[in-house]
């Protein structure tokens, strides 16, 4: 039997060669094994997907993957994509994105001031000091920024509501599959179903397509490369966007619920269909907005140094809900569908912040993170619109 100190043993050396210790602590300091047990309670959620699908699933190589591939660093109190900001308020710890052009624009509003300098953080830190974490979250929510006091969100399981009828187990092979997600957690859901064996289709709107796109490619085809691209226009196209969730068997998003319901485009207005499973992913069980930095930070998910909290790892509430989410669904199939199941970034990030945690110093060496290898291009933004169109198509004619 292996003992409790040994098996901890196991998992810092792990932690440190995953090269998630080195994308954790200070930039000038040591890397930080606190957090070895996240790869521990991710190796077991790995396992459980591997023994529902046969797929292969390395959770280190999904945590750290990104940084690999963009060569990411530990940066402290500065998340290694360098979007959010850990800052001391007047009681306590918070975390502001400024990931998208309208967060950056929004920056004086949130302020109360005129303009904002090029580099908006020195004011940002200021303003924070003097304000309660509270009053600080609560504007930069207000306009929209995602921001989030440390530790605010408690541990829970994925919410799981009544859909429709279930029908008997299923497998994911063969299954049709609209992703509506974009970025990191809801893609790698739908990357591990498309291993799996099901027909993944990523949805993207002409006006708004996945960010990922703009960025690193080998990043965008790691998430999507096995996928089908699929582009409407989520308002004029929304007849025949809904045309494609009525024949899914399950669908993925990872916007706001009203977005969709706006459009008709929600669980309960959809053509209902036996066995399906809606998956929403969320920042928060609000409406806030989140990244998966904010949301670590939500959670509670830091890695630790003497004078304060550290970001760990590189936006990692994104990869681990896209690994429970996969399971989520996974299990779901299980029971034969029909389920709405709601997965809270923040609430992940909770979860594998609850776990036991080390010394901050380990004696294992930390290389950088290691890219996956290579993975097939992703296809241009609607190359398969004819192709997906057919099988909404032979679909909706098995239906009749």
């Amino acid at each position: 039997m292996v003992g409790v100190s040994s098996a901890s043993s196991r998992w810092e050396a792990s932690w440190g060669s995953s090269g998630l210790a080195s994308l954790t602590g200070l930039p000038d300091g040591p890397p930080d094994f606190s957090r070895a047990h996240v790869l521990a309670r991710a190796e077991e959620v790995a396992t459980a997907v591997r023994r529902r699908t046969g797929i292969p699933v390395s959770p280190a190589g999904l945590l750290a993957g990104r940084a690999g591939l963009l060569g990411l660093t530990r940066r402290g109190r500065v998340s290694a994509g360098g979007a959010t900001r850990l800052l001391p308020a007047l009681d306590g710890w918070c975390a502001i994105t400024l990931s998208r052009a309208d967060d950056v624009a929004a920056v004086p509003a949130l302020l109360e001031a005129d303009e904002a300098a090029a580099d908006p953080w020195p004011q940002l830190g200021r303003w924070a000091a003097t304000r309660p974490v509270s009053a600080v979250t609560a504007r930069a929510a207000l306009l929209d920024i995602p921001a989030a006091a440390l530790d605010e969100v408690a541990a829970a399981s994925p919410q799981v509501r009544h859909l429709g009828f279930r029908v008997h187990p299923r497998e994911p092979a063969g299954l049709l599959v609209a992703d509506l997600s974009s970025m990191w957690a809801g893609p790698l859901c739908g990357q591990l179903l498309a291993r799996a064996g099901a027909t993944v289709v990523k949805v993207e709107s002409p006006r708004r397509p996945d960010g990922t796109r703009d960025g690193n490619p080998a990043f965008y085809d790691w998430m999507n490369g096995e996928k089908l691209s699929y582009c409407v226009d989520f308002d004029g196209g929304a007849d025949e966007l809904r045309e494609l969730l009525a024949v899914a068997d399950i669908v993925i998003e990872g916007s706001r619920p009203a977005a969709l319901q706006r459009r008709g485009l929600g669980p309960d207005a959809i053509a209902p269909r036996a066995g399906r499973i809606w998956l929403r992913i969320s920042g928060y069980d609000d409406l806030r907005p989140a990244f998966g930095d904010d949301a670590a930070v939500a959670g509670g998910l830091v890695g630790t140094a003497a004078d304060g909290p550290v970001f760990c790892g590189d936006a990692i509430a994104d990869p681990l809900t896209g690994l429970e989410a996969a399971l989520a669904v996974l299990e779901s199939l299980g029971r034969g569908g029909g389920e709405l199941i709601h997965v809270s970034m923040s609430a992940v990030a909770a979860t594998y912040a609850a776990l036991p945690t080390e010394a901050s110093v380990g004696p294992y060496p930390a290389p950088p993170p290691q890219a996956p290898p290579p993975s097939a291009p992703a296809p241009g933004l609607g190359a398969d619109n004819d192709a997906v169109r057919r099988l909404v198509a032979e679909r909706r004619c098995l239906s009749c």
